[in-house]
């Protein structure tokens, strides 16, 4: 198995190529945040514009507890999406997606691979993540911030 001194793990111009892997990071947690949001959003339009399809034909009322998740979903996942204000609805979207987890899941047992709530447990985890590391390079948000700090501007 190499390491990161061995020969496998070095490129042709003596850099390793595990830490040019690395160097590429920022720019996967942005692809990461991009593919989740857009996962995340037809959570959404389902909920509200019955994009796709509702199942068993349902349809949600926008004031109630399910409207008001259908919003977070869909309105929280552009802004996750854009990266913009990627850190504070992050925090919210896992919020939102520990409470679907208690309210819609645990009470039909307390394994999300049997209840249904794996997808409310890894959203919860995921936008926890983003809530802290940020939105990554791919985003209004680091945009913004590369912005703020460059010297000589009014």
């Amino acid at each position: 198995m190499a390491d990161d001194t061995s020969p496998m793990a070095t490129d042709a111009r003596g850099g390793g190529i595990i830490a040019r892997w690395g160097s590429w990071s920022p720019y996967f947690q942005g692809l990461l945040r991009i593919v989740a949001a857009l996962m995340f959003m037809s959570a959404g339009t389902m909920k509200l514009f019955g994009l796709p399809a509702m199942p068993h034909g349902m349809s949600i009322q926008l004031l109630s507890e399910l409207g008001l998740a259908g919003t977070l979903e869909f309105v929280g996942g552009a802004l996750i999406l854009l990266g913009l204000f990627t850190r504070p609805v992050a925090f919210i979207l896992s919020g939102e997606m520990a409470v679907a987890y208690f309210q819609a899941h645990f009470p039909q047992g307390a394994w999300p691979t049997l209840n249904g709530g794996q997808p409310a447990v890894f959203y919860c985890f995921l936008w926890l993540f983003f809530s802290a590391a940020g939105a990554g390079r791919l985003s209004v948000d680091a945009f913004l911030q590369s912005r703020r700090k460059r010297p000589g501007q009014p």
